[in-house]
């Protein structure tokens, strides 16, 4: 069973004549080890696809299975828990809290789920070796790089578990060696460590780094190709 599905998947906001259409009847599965690529022009739909997929909106019409589960299905607080426990979130802006070192932010996701203080700490810091930074441990994210800042962000997505991560522009505020370095990481999440891996991009370069490439046009999606160049029906 495939860990991501979504099915016929649409959102329009407002209604009439002021209707817009985000996404329009997508379609897309996706594997423990896959890491997927989703690109196309401003205003697509990547980032409205990537929000449904991590039951942070709902969709007008059809549906999400993280798991088999619908989300659709869920109340708000069972889908709270399941995006806590199932789904690890990564963001370009790193959202990390500016007063909680590298292990308390990488930590938070299991603290806030009722985790003691001293198994999110020791969670956070097996982590935090294993994404390159069992040096940065107490490091608050004013003494660390972008990438480092990213690599953080990672591991605290990666903490509780999750079967799917989820990226959105992961490497937007990074420069070209940093940018490499965070799609080798993600990478090596999906292929070493099991996950299914989702990132929206715009960078051409980064997307061949992964296993699949799907391309959205006007809300729909218009290519889905492995790294292979085969399509995906």
């Amino acid at each position: 069973m495939p860990i991501l599905q979504a099915e016929n998947l649409s959102k329009v906001y407002g209604q009439g004549e002021t209707a817009v259409t985000a996404l329009d009847a997508a379609n897309l599965s996706v594997d423990a080890r896959e890491f997927v690529a989703v690109m196309g022009p401003s205003g697509c739909g990547k980032s409205t696809l990537l929000q449904l997929l991590g039951g942070l909106d709902r969709p007008s019409s059809g549906r999400v299975l993280i798991d088999g589960q619908a989300l659709g299905d869920l109340s708000d607080d069972q889908l709270t828990k399941l995006r806590r426990r199932q789904i690890g979130f990564v963001f370009q802006s790193f959202n990390l809290i500016p007063m909680l070192d590298a292990t308390e932010n990488a930590a938070l996701p299991i603290t806030l789920d009722g985790a003691p203080l001293a198994e999110g700490q020791a969670k956070a810091t097996r982590w935090l070796e294993q994404v390159g930074l069992g040096h940065r441990l107490r490091n608050r994210p004013d003494q660390l790089s972008g990438g480092q800042q990213q690599r953080v962000a990672i591991a605290r997505a990666l903490i509780a578990e999750p079967k799917l991560v989820l990226a959105d522009e992961p490497t937007g505020n990074l420069d070209s060696h940093s940018s490499d370095e965070i799609a080798a990481l993600l990478r090596q999440v999906a292929s070493e460590w099991g996950r299914a891996v989702v990132m929206v991009t715009h960078e051409r370069s980064f997307a061949q780094r992964t296993s699949r490439q799907i391309v959205l046009s006007d809300g729909q999606v218009v290519e889905d190709i492995d790294e292979r160049g085969a399509g995906r029906g």
